[in-house]
């Protein structure tokens, strides 16, 4: 909307966020500091009553998969990365293993559909979380860091001189391999560009890095987004095939976990490099 004042962008959230675990507060109070770290759009206004966030207009151009891809937009999408990253961490935690979980519950009880064989790559999430525990650490310090944590290509902007990430309801503190393979699998990246992002954000090539990233953000990731996709299609009022979008992550999740390098992730995710 355009007033006398400039352009804003208004949101209302509509029902059923409680499924997805989205709290509006913590959307409201993160979009703040990230706003605040440069990364994201000014917060104008917060009308919780009326479940309405304002926040200021980018003018730039939004990104689809093949801008993430290009070679010239990786370090710059790093930069953004870590401009959030490194400013005030948010007032809540994401971990994807903690979410998968609440959702699974979510379509259990409700009797939602999920994927075929979707439990049956219960072991390699199992593998998974426990070869993540080994080197759980942040790039900034020990720990998490404020991540936004659903990167998709269209929650990218660029204005011509820097990437701006949009839209904050599923942020929360987090490790930032899960924000990086995040990217790479939500763009559908090859192997290489995400080893370049990889090593963009951390300044030198890491095996164990990439291999997180990759383990985290990418497989782990798309297992879990799958049930949201699964919640979504079974509740949500917004005509969207979000069965299709579901299938499409648990079949990049499934090949992933099945693929004889799956072993090969759990033990560079171990290293020391």
């Amino acid at each position: 909307m355009t007033t006398p004042d400039g352009t804003f962008v208004a949101r209302i959230a509509g029902t059923g966020s409680e499924l997805l675990t989205i709290d509006r507060d913590c959307e409201y109070r993160n979009s703040l500091a990230a706003a605040a770290a440069g990364a994201g759009a000014p917060v104008v206004e917060y009308r919780p009553e009326h479940r309405l966030l304002v926040i200021g207009y980018i003018e730039g151009r939004t990104f689809g998969a093949a801008d993430v891809a290009g070679g010239e937009n990786i370090p710059r999408i790093a930069a953004a990365c870590r401009r959030l990253h490194e400013g005030a961490r948010f007032g809540n935690d994401f971990d994807m293993f903690a979410v998968q979980r609440r959702y699974l519950s979510v379509a259990r009880s409700r009797g939602f559909p999920i994927p075929a064989g979707y439990d049956d790559l219960a072991p390699q999430l199992t593998a998974a979380e426990k070869a993540l525990a080994v080197r759980a650490e942040g790039p900034v310090f020990e720990g998490t860091v404020p991540c936004h944590n659903d990167l998709l290509p269209a929650n990218l902007i660029d204005d011509g001189e820097r990437i701006w990430l949009i839209d904050y309801e599923l942020s929360g503190n987090n490790d930032a391999c899960f924000e990086l393979g995040n990217i790479a699998a939500e763009a559908q990246l090859p192997k290489e560009a995400l080893e370049h992002l990889v090593t963009a954000y951390y300044g030198t090539a890491r095996r164990s890095k990439i291999a997180r990233a990759w383990l985290l953000g990418g497989l782990v990731g798309m297992y879990g987004w799958t049930l949201w996709g699964a919640i979504q299609n079974a509740a949500s009022p917004i005509d969207y095939d979000f069965w299709s979008w579901a299938m499409e992550r648990f079949e990049g999740a499934a090949r992933g976990f099945t693929a004889a390098s799956f072993k090969d992730l759990l033990e560079d995710v171990q290293r020391d490099d």
